[in-house]
């Protein structure tokens, strides 16, 4: 009699809107097509460190695919690679005896640029993984989309627009400061929906004179307000990224925040409007799906489940030229994707007269490309 096949599922990293549409779309599709049993891992790597599971039957995940948050819970702290049990010693040797006991033959990891890298590295040590690229900054490598963005853009272009109706009303300079990390991803797509009239970024650094004259410039045309998205990375030429804590332990110890307070201290000096700011946080990364997100979840879950059923290990579902595909996970870990410089939006949004804060962009970062796509 052939082995029943035995997957497990586990979501790692920060949370983010899309997580329960992936569980679902894995289990479902296991359960269905191919009468496996699934195992489900509480709190990503910590759950298989501290052998905590659940099994997951078809109940357990109907009804979830509209919910934020994740059933399995989530953990950014537990990297077995630097997680050390009681005797002292590394406890990836004791993760690879207990993934034996259970009788799996792997494990779908669901998270970003953190679970890739340590999927990959489990992968080597003797533990099947499939990984799905989970993220609202949409920085993972090789990867058009990740499920996630759509909504933390959403949120951030609802925020936009409601600052620019006070904006407008004060007569002030209004900041939003959004999620991303070391990509620009989220301020650019979300500055562009929104209507910034300026967009700062990590890939680019800021000139505040620059920002100082488009402020002042609308507000010589009657145009007596300013709306700016700043991603938390950006910094000013010749400064420095905003720190706002270290965490230790975690698998990207640095928390980037309050970069939007620096730009309004710096810009009060330069500018004749009042300045105001605000840090949207953790809201890009709860509540429901947008139904893009629900819809790139159920694809990318379902897909991740054949791999699995298949035998297809050591690779990170993707979509590339807007069809799903899969890379290989050493090719992800460790890694960043970054707005390029020739990104089509980027090209659409210079075109419409928005600022990146950079006083000679085409001479300091060269041609932009043609806004025929926006990814």
């Amino acid at each position: 009699m052939a082995k029943k096949l035995r997957v497990g599922v586990m979501t790692g990293g920060g949370d983010c809107p899309g997580l329960n549409a992936v569980i679902r779309a894995v289990t479902k599709s296991l359960l269905i097509h191919h009468q496996a049993e699934v195992i489900g891992f509480m709190d990503g790597y910590l759950g298989l460190i501290e052998r905590r599971i659940r099994p997951l039957t078809y109940s357990d995940v109907s009804g979830i695919l509209t919910r934020g948050g994740t059933i399995l819970g989530t953990n950014n702290r537990a990297n077995p690679f630097s997680y050390y049990g009681r005797n002292g010693e590394n406890v990836v040797p004791e993760l690879v005896d207990y993934y034996n006991e259970l009788g799996l033959d792997g494990i779908v990891a669901i998270g970003g640029d953190g679970t890739m890298s340590i999927g990959h590295g489990l992968q080597q040590a003797g533990i099947n993984i499939v990984g799905v690229p989970k993220t609202i900054d949409n920085d993972l490598m090789h990867t058009e989309r990740t499920f996630g963005f759509d909504t933390a853009v959403s949120v951030a272009t609802e925020a936009l627009d409601r600052l620019h109706t006070t904006a407008q009303s004060h007569h002030r300079v209004m900041i939003l400061e959004t999620m991303g990390r070391y990509a620009g991803w989220i301020a650019l797509h979300a500055g562009v929906a929104g209507g910034a009239d300026v967009i700062l970024i990590p890939e680019f650094d800021y000139e505040i004179e620059e920002v100082a004259r488009v402020c002042l410039e609308r507000e010589e045309k009657g145009q007596r307000f300013t709306l700016i998205a700043i991603a938390e990375g950006a910094k000013p030429k010749g400064g420095k990224m905003a720190v706002r804590e270290i965490v230790e332990g975690s698998t990207d110890p640095i928390r980037l925040g309050g970069i939007s307070d620096v730009l309004r201290q710096d810009l009060e000096k330069l500018v004749t409007n009042e300045v105001r700011t605000s840090v949207l946080g953790y809201i890009q990364r709860g509540g429901a799906p947008t139904p893009f997100d629900r819809t790139l979840a159920t694809a990318m879950g379902s897909y991740a489940a054949a791999l699995a059923a298949e035998g297809k290990y050591g690779r990170m579902v993707a979509i590339q030229n807007n069809r799903l595909t899969t890379v290989d996970l050493k090719d992800v870990a460790n890694q960043v994707r970054k707005v390029p410089n020739d990104s089509p939006l980027i090209a659409a949004a210079l075109a419409v007269g928005t600022s990146f804060g950079v006083s000679n962009f085409d001479v300091e970062f060269g041609a932009q490309g043609s806004p025929r796509s926006i990814m």
